[in-house]
């Protein structure tokens, strides 16, 4: 496994990760001040967030459910666990985007090669009663 969203599984085949970026932002308020540059005052953590850049081939390999489950987490609004292939854990995030692009349509209109960018941001961790729902989605999901 290379990276797991939520009930999404990234693999080599047939839901492909193939990067990702991540950023830190810090919160400062701007203060104006007459005459001079404004003064930036420190307000403490901004947010972070990643870019997962991942392909698939639904011709040759399938991952066109994979695709499916994540447009439902996005829908769903509620945060979804992100961890990385090695065991790191990420956090809780929100699903802000879903992007896909489609090249080498075939004869129905879908693409052999799609593109997906996903754009998450971290947030508070669900409570106890979202968890476990979360938790129940991820099992069902997988089956």
């Amino acid at each position: 496994m290379l990276m797991m969203l939520g009930p999404v599984q990234f693999e080599i085949l047939p839901f492909n990760a193939d990067g990702y970026t991540h950023g830190h932002e810090t919160g400062f308020a701007e203060k104006p001040v007459l005459g001079a540059r404004p003064v930036m005052e420190f307000v403490g953590e901004g947010p972070e967030s990643w870019t997962i850049k991942a392909r698939l081939y639904p011709e040759k390999f399938g991952g066109m459910g994979h695709l499916e489950m994540l447009y439902q987490a996005r829908a769903s609004g509620r945060p979804q666990y992100l961890m990385r292939g090695d065991g790191s854990l990420m956090g809780w995030v929100n699903i802000l985007s879903v992007n896909e692009r489609s090249s080498y349509l075939d004869r129905k209109g879908v693409g052999k090669v799609i593109d997906v960018d996903i754009s998450v941001r971290r947030c508070g961790r669900p409570s106890a009663g979202s968890f476990f729902s979360l938790l129940a989605d991820v099992l069902l999901w997988n089956r």
